[in-house]
C-alpha cells in the first residue's frame, strides 16, 4: 500500500490512527496547534501550554496540553506529545479561534483558551495547588497577573465553574497579586 510505504520513507507522518500529515507542516507551530484540535475533538488548547503561550509562566512547555469533554488521553507522534485532560461538558467554554497565518492555511484556525480560562482550567484540574507557597511555585508572571489578566472575565468564568473550593483558591491566588 502506498500509505505504508510513504510512512516508512518519511513522506507522511502519522499523527494518530487515521490522521496523517506531511512532515513539513510540523515545523509550523500553528499547524501543530491545529492538529491538536483535530486529532481528538472536541478539544481546545489550554493548561500549561496556553499559560506559556500567553507568557504567564516562564517555563517552555514541550507537551501540547488541551482539554476535552472526552476521556483523558495522550498521543505521541513525530510532531510531539499531545495531552488531553477531561472537563465536564458544562465547562467547555472560554476559548477563541486563532487564525493560522500561512499561505496554505485556507482560513483554518486553532482553538485556544483565553488566559483567564487557561488559568481556571489549570487550577480546577490541579486542585493540589492550595497554599500561598503552592501558588508562588507556579511562578506566574507578576506583570501579566496585575496588568493583563482580565479579572472581570475571570470572575464571570469562575461563576460558571460553580465550585466553592475553586473560588476560594482563586481568591487566595489573586491576593498574591494585589
Amino acid at each position: 500500500m502506498n500509505l505504508t510505504r510513504w510512512l516508512r520513507q518519511g513522506y507522511v507522518v502519522r499523527l494518530r490512527r487515521g490522521w496523517f500529515s506531511f512532515p513539513e507542516f510540523g515545523k509550523n507551530p500553528d499547524f501543530v496547534r491545529l492538529a491538536a484540535n483535530k486529532i481528538y475533538k472536541p478539544s481546545y488548547i489550554s493548561l500549561q501550554y496556553a499559560l506559556a503561550f500567553y507568557g504567564m509562566i516562564p517555563e517552555t512547555v514541550v507537551q501540547l496540553t488541551c482539554v476535552t469533554s472526552l476521556k483523558t488521553a495522550s498521543f505521541e507522534n513525530g510532531w510531539g506529545q499531545f495531552v488531553y485532560q477531561n472537563l465536564k461538558p458544562s465547562l467547555f467554554f472560554g476559548y477563541a479561534p486563532y487564525p493560522i497565518e500561512h499561505p496554505s492555511a485556507n482560513g483554518q484556525y486553532f482553538l485556544m483558551a483565553t488566559p483567564e480560562k487557561a488559568l481556571l482550567d489549570f487550577l480546577y484540574l490541579n486542585s493540589f495547588y492550595k497554599t500561598q507557597e503552592d501558588f508562588e511555585s507556579l511562578r506566574l508572571d507578576e506583570d501579566f497577573m496585575t496588568d493583563s489578566l482580565d479579572r472581570e472575565r475571570l470572575g464571570g468564568y469562575l461563576k460558571k465553574f460553580a465550585s466553592k473550593a475553586l473560588n476560594r483558591r482563586v481568591k487566595d491566588l489573586l491576593r498574591l497579586y494585589g
